[in-house]
């Protein structure tokens, strides 16, 4: 019998009430009980729709870490979160350039691919293996859970001429190289850019263009190849 996905990915992130773990262990239930699983169902789809509600999960445990860690209390985050919508192609592209750069801005990286944490650094040192997860057969709803400590990424229109859905409507060499030259434009509000005495971002990699394209294409090929020999 299938369980409601809503509650069984409300479970990566909270243990739930005996009845909800009772429900998702597939234990009998009387009817009375069912209509209060329901109901929580009900409460955890709107929350999982939710962006104040994310906000809130996410806020929380890192303002409790760092409030430990520096002996004090109260809110970690200065202010309110903002929604914004990207409405164009350059407004996408703008913010997943800010967001690459953000670990440099504040000096905590001399460069994007030196982060732990950006998606540059995903895509040229993958810690994802997406042939390894066609070999193990991992289901996409198994991807998306809350406790997978990474997650493939959406690939740029650019490099896979021949997709099976839309990815983002750049080429990555492009995107690469704009990452870069923002980089490296001097905000006097922020402490960190990347130096001008660094060479282009290809060259730092070690990747020739012909090396690059390959590099980034190499996985999605073996991703297709693999999956058609798992249907045959």
């Amino acid at each position: 019998m299938t369980r409601c996905p809503v509650l069984r990915r409300w479970s990566c992130l909270f243990k739930g009430p005996l009845l909800v773990q009772r429900y998702l262990a597939g234990d009998p239930q009387e009817s009375y009980e069912l209509a209060q699983v329901a109901e929580f169902t009900q409460c955890y789809r709107q929350r999982l729709a939710d962006l104040s509600w994310f906000m809130k999960c996410l806020n929380e445990p890192i303002a409790r870490q760092a409030n430990q860690e520096d002996g004090c209390t109260g809110h970690f985050w200065e202010a309110r979160f903002k929604s914004q919508a990207l409405r164009t192609e350059a407004a996408l592209i703008s913010c997943m350039a800010y967001v690459d750069l953000n670990p440099v801005r504040p000096g905590m990286a001399a460069t994007p691919e030196a982060s732990e944490h950006t998606s540059i650094r995903e895509r040229t040192t993958p810690r994802f293996d997406l042939a390894q997860a066609v070999r193990e057969q991992v289901q996409m709803e198994a991807l998306l859970r809350f406790d997978r400590p990474v997650k493939p990424l959406l690939p740029f229109e650019g490099a896979f001429a021949d997709r099976e859905q839309p990815g983002i409507p750049f080429a990555f060499e492009d995107y690469l190289a704009l990452v870069d030259y923002t980089g490296r434009a001097i905000d006097p509000k922020k402490k960190g850019a990347i130096a001008h005495t660094l060479p282009p971002i290809l060259q730092r990699l070690g990747f020739t263009p012909d090396q690059w394209l390959n590099q980034s294409t190499r996985f999605e090929v073996l991703y297709r190849l693999q999956r058609r020999q798992s249907m045959v």
